[in-house]
């Protein structure tokens, strides 16, 4: 199954508590911090709602 490098790039400070939880959903927590996560409908449903606060990378 392909798979997804997630790195938050902006902060969440002074962000809607939505968003917030999206990105602790997706795992990170720090500016820099990444994970890999599976590449699914799900996964780029929360990508997409934070898409202005993250960069997304294809891993194989």
């Amino acid at each position: 199954m392909a798979k997804v490098k997630v790195t938050l790039i902006h902060s969440v400070a002074h962000r809607q508590p939505t968003q917030r939880k999206t990105i602790q959903a997706l795992g990170l927590g720090k500016i820099n911090s990444s994970n890999i996560l599976p590449d699914n409908a799900a996964t780029r449903g929360a990508i997409f709602k934070v898409a202005h606060l993250v960069s997304v990378e294809e891993v194989k």
